[in-house]
């Protein structure tokens, strides 16, 4: 069966998920609070039983992708998600929204990871390192069109948008299983007579010993669980706080789906943007260099945050939601980046499903308190402390820069690689841009 070169694969698929992911999501906070009348614990606790779920099998399920496919797990992943949003489409209580939020969160570990290690089996470290700032941009090239497409939805019914996120990511799930080579993937040779269960044992000690013998790992895993803990009040409270505490300008019948279209697709446009200066400007040299731009940009989503819980007027709070949109968007592709460095194939789809896990251990650890706080005291004091609860981890960073710098790439390399080598591919050239979520 012929298959497309991995990166018109890995194209069509980020421009796929981004599309899909905001058709869904860019309506999904007024659908919770306008049509199932959600509070802000009930809100926090749908982000819980995301992150739980999340956070029992994200492990478990690198460790497939590691050992029996890389393809077979993001096919899996994508088809799952899909029916997650159907039944989310569906729901009419808040129980069959948890139960659409459990699928989701069980579907989403068989992704996360390895479609980062696939494209890296592929194409070799060296070359993916740069593209991942470089198809972030086009993941939000197609998170644009979904929100636009999501608010035209929205008018005619807050249902119909989830919906078609969900049958496009089931279209999108088989695209992926008919195009994605799989050349550069390894699996883990099994000793004659080794089950299975004992193969998917051992890949997972293996990521255990890499993180433990490499140092930088243990703290990146430190501050994912930081950043994750921070931003669940974000993502699940900021919507509500516009809506519900400050209130959007009136535009008529469907004012908080054009508000919201209008917020999120500026944010992906500055985020656009971003990327393009960060990718000609930032060259991701090391743990050291990597570890100081995190740094500045997350003391910067502190304070934004921070203000965003405080002021009282929307066009205040609406300039500090495209802030943090902006830092976050610039965050997600460093922080991969940083991740992947010097990783051993064997365990790469294992060690990034660990970054995933201590990210979910922070959201499912911080959510229920978040709520009960905005419900004893405010929405603004749970946003403020959810923005202090990613402080420490600029500690961890001032520790990373101290160990020092390993797998470099000089910066004309970087850029080089950016360049896609026409003789190098059988299928069109991708055009140079100028991405991405959550």
């Amino acid at each position: 069966m012929h298959r497309l070169h991995p990166r018109t694969t890995y194209l069509i698929y980020v421009l796929g998920d981004g599309f899909a992911f905001r058709l869904m999501g860019t309506i999904f906070s007024v659908f919770l609070v306008l049509e199932l009348g959600l509070n802000p614990l009930q809100l926090l606790l749908m982000g819980t039983v995301l992150e739980g779920t999340y956070l029992l099998l994200e492990i478990p399920t690198g460790v497939i992708a590691d050992t029996v496919s890389r393809r077979l797990s993001v096919v899996i992943g994508l088809a799952g998600a899909g029916a997650a949003f159907l039944v989310l489409a569906g729901s009419h209580s808040f129980g069959w929204a948890l139960v659409s939020q459990a699928m989701w969160g069980v579907f989403a570990t068989f992704t996360s990871g390895a479609d980062v290690a696939w494209l890296t089996d592929e194409l070799g470290e060296d070359v993916a390192r740069p593209l991942y700032l470089h198809y972030d941009q086009y993941w939000m090239v197609g998170a644009l069109a979904g929100i636009a497409a999501s608010v035209g939805l929205a008018t005619i019914d807050l249902r119909l948008p989830i919906f078609l996120s969900g049958a496009g990511f089931l279209l999108l799930a088989a695209f992926m299983a008919v195009s994605m080579s799989e050349q550069g993937f390894q699996p883990r040779v099994r000793p004659e007579g080794e089950r299975l269960h004992a193969s998917l044992t051992a890949t997972f000690k293996d990521g255990v010993r890499e993180v433990r013998a490499h140092r930088v790992l243990l703290l990146i895993l430190a501050v994912a669980a930081l950043y994750g803990a921070s931003t669940e009040g974000f993502d699940r409270l900021a919507d509500f706080h516009l809506l519900r505490d400050i209130g959007l300008p009136s535009l008529g019948r469907v004012d908080p789906v054009i508000w919201f279209g209008v917020l999120d697709g500026a944010s992906l446009l500055l985020g656009i943007g971003g990327l393009a200066i960060l990718k000609r400007r930032a060259h991701l040299q090391g743990h050291a260099v990597v570890a100081k731009l995190l740094m500045g940009i997350d003391a910067l989503l502190i304070m934004s945050a921070l203000v965003f819980a405080f002021v009282g007027t929307f066009w205040a709070a609406a300039a500090m939601f495209l802030v943090i949109g902006l830092l976050r968007s610039l965050r997600d592709p460093v922080f991969t980046a940083w991740i992947n460095q010097g990783l051993e194939p064997g365990t790469r789809a294992t060690i990034n499903s660990m970054g995933s896990q201590a990210d979910a251990v922070g959201q499912t650890a911080g959510g229920p308190p978040l709520g009960l706080i905005a419900v004893r005291f405010s929405t603004p004091a749970a946003l403020a402390v959810s923005a202090l609860l990613s402080a420490p981890s600029l500690l961890l960073y001032l520790r990373a820069i101290r160990r020092g710098s390993v797998g470099t790439l000089a910066p004309d390399e970087i850029d080089a690689h950016l360049q896609l080598d026409e003789e190098d591919m059988e299928t069109p050239e991708i055009p140079e841009g100028p991405k991405p979520p959550s």
